[in-house]
């Protein structure tokens, strides 16, 4: 259960579901157009570890533009280990060509 779909994360947010959604966006990214997750850009990410360090085993869902720069959030997260990481598929790109 590493990734999530556009189309689940939509179902899930339009059902008010509390989720910890990440964008790891550029801030000028997450201006032109954002889907309400918190912003911590991917090279500040090591600097937000203990801001998280409380939702180490809850899902954290994490998303970029195309799902690369996410990826490797979820990779790094794991690294420090967070259990429940899962990475948005093809990011702002997939979510904008079917939801926006």
């Amino acid at each position: 259960m590493e990734d999530i779909s556009v189309d689940e994360l939509k179902e899930r947010k339009d059902k008010n579901e509390p989720l910890i959604v990440i964008d790891v966006r550029e801030e000028w990214e997450y201006e032109e157009f954002n889907i309400g997750a918190k912003l911590i850009p991917l090279a500040t990410l090591p600097d937000a570890i203990a801001e998280l360090a409380t939702h180490k085993h809850d899902e954290i869902i994490i998303h970029c533009k195309s799902g690369k720069r996410s990826a490797n959030a979820q990779a790094f997260l794991k690294q420090n280990g967070f259990t429940n990481v899962r990475n948005l598929t093809g990011g702002m790109e997939a979510w904008k060509a079917k939801h926006a």
